[in-house]
């Protein structure tokens, strides 16, 4: 199985970017174009109108088993076993049979590349004991993350009265997912694999994946009511961008749709790191083991800025001229704002690289003696 490394995630500042005028070719009647690291929205078209997202509801299934696996509730080797219900599905599926075990790896893999249903009741199940209480923590999940026009009724995107979306919801979801459970990579990469000792062949619903510069995923979906839906996610130069279609009349419509909206994303913004335009002076510490401490910034910071504007940032340096002992590691010293074209859109914290005791009484004493000699010498 192809093996990515999780990628390491650094704080990132959010800057509103106005968007630029609608990218051409946009066969879907809903899309949004989005930013991972900022959240910052770069282009939409009626992004809130409500769709049926197919198999794209997956994302939050995955997200959901993702986030129960990093907490330790859940485990890449354990055991899922197909239950009655799971194996009843339909549609995409790699048709386990009833009572077969597959790892929580394996199910995670066939979800991803191949959309399969069975596999995603079988792991709701796991995880929940159930499918109506998985996707009663689909619906809490979607609230916490502000999915304000979603109502899941299933785990799997098959066609169910009102079980609804947006493109902006989706991208909610799918920044949600890619951000903080980067490893999912390992599996929305993959092109072609197989299961079972191989003996059964796994090809990516995906095909941005084979063809794109810097794919990454993310989730295909299609019924006949819902058409063809599309999250896709890309990176390239340390930016990624999660391109939503919704609805699209045929599978090319929300690949190429999704394409142009990637396309334009890269052709047009950059993330721009920002380093303090001077060097940092040390804070004079007064009855300080030591005379100063020296500040550093508290978290790196990257703006999101269209290409045109890359030279535009610059920072300005706000610090106490002095501090009194005792200093505390990563005690606030001042800030560093962050500027562009002279509008402010950041402040990031200016601390303490180091403790600082406080001089004991002694130390105050031989430290006057010390400068009485020097004066009188």
């Amino acid at each position: 199985m192809k093996r990515i490394a999780a990628l390491g995630l650094a704080l990132m500042c959010l800057l509103s970017v106005p968007a630029y005028a609608a990218p051409a070719q946009i066969t879907a009647p809903s899309a949004i174009l989005m930013e991972k690291s900022t959240g910052t929205i770069l282009y939409e078209q009626d992004a809130a109108t409500q769709y049926e997202p197919a198999s794209v509801t997956k994302v939050m299934t995955l997200l959901l088993v993702m986030e129960a696996i990093d907490s330790g509730s859940l485990g890449w080797d354990d055991t899922v076993t197909a239950s009655t219900h799971a194996i009843s599905m339909g549609g995409s599926q790699i048709w386990l049979k009833e009572n077969e075990q597959m790892s929580v790896r394996d199910m995670v893999e066939a979800v991803t590349v191949v959309s399969a249903n069975d596999c995603a009741v079988a792991l709701a199940e796991h995880v929940a004991g159930s499918e109506p209480a998985f996707v009663e923590r689909m619906n809490q999940r979607a609230a916490e993350l502000g999915m304000e026009h979603t109502v899941f009724k299933n785990c799997t995107g098959l066609p169910a009265e009102g079980h609804l979306t947006c493109a902006r919801d989706i991208a909610l979801m799918s920044r949600e997912l890619i951000l903080n459970h980067p490893s999912i990579r390992e599996f929305s990469t993959i092109w072609m694999d197989t299961l079972r000792d191989g003996t059964f062949q796994l090809s990516n619903t995906n095909r941005l994946i084979f063809y794109y510069e810097g794919a990454t995923g993310l989730k295909t979906g299609f019924t006949d009511t819902a058409l063809y839906c599309l999250s896709a996610t890309a990176e390239r130069d340390g930016m990624e961008l999660i391109a939503v279609v919704m609805h699209a009349p045929t599978s090319n419509d929300r690949f190429e749709s999704c394409k142009t909206l990637l396309n334009y994303g890269f052709a047009n913004y950059a993330l721009t790191p920002v380093y303090p335009d001077q060097a940092i002076p040390p804070v004079e510490v007064l009855l300080g083991e030591q005379d100063t401490v020296q500040p550093v910034t508290q978290r790196e910071c990257t703006v999101l800025l269209e290409k045109s504007k890359a030279g535009a940032v610059t920072t300005q340096l706000e610090l106490a001229q002095q501090v009194e002992a005792p200093v505390e590691p990563g005690q606030k010293l001042g800030e560093l704002k962050v500027l562009v074209d002279g509008q402010q859109v950041d402040a990031i914290d200016l601390i303490a690289a180091q403790e600082v005791p406080r001089l004991s009484i002694g130390g105050i004493f031989k430290r006057m003696l010390d400068s009485l000699f020097l004066q009188n010498g």
